[in-house]
């Protein structure tokens, strides 16, 4: 049973990151990290074509070996978050704690990306 929530799981995950890799507002490799983890505990077949991907592979790898994330991908995770923050700002209706609960929930997130080790250039 667990085998198959985790494999259910990691599919649903692979299929966000897919979405995501069309749709500039959606992270893809944050799912598709989450899918990896998933598929090692439920599918080596699986696990095996994620680190495979010629694209994908080698951020899944080095996030895996080292918890490493690029320096592009940082400035593209941190620019999105920024950028989705002003919009919020500009578009929503919303009581003053909200935004601050979203800009701290922001920079909380691009804290822990900024700090990751960098993974070697590809």
């Amino acid at each position: 049973m667990k085998n198959v929530l985790f494999l259910s799981l990691g599919l649903v995950l692979t299929l966000l990151g897919i979405i995501g890799a069309f749709l500039p507002v959606m992270p893809t490799t944050v799912f598709l990290i989450g899918a990896l983890f998933c598929f090692t505990k439920s599918s080596p077949r699986l696990e095996n074509w994620l680190i495979q991907h010629p694209k994908y592979g080698p951020s899944l790898v080095a996030w895996r070996k080292h918890g490493a994330i690029s320096k592009k991908v940082k400035c593209i995770a941190c620019c999105s978050m920024l950028l989705s923050f002003i919009l919020v700002c500009l578009l929503a209706s919303m009581p003053i704690p909200a935004y601050i609960g979203i800009g701290l929930f922001m920079g909380i997130g691009a804290y822990f990306v900024v700090t990751r080790p960098n993974a070697p250039v590809i």
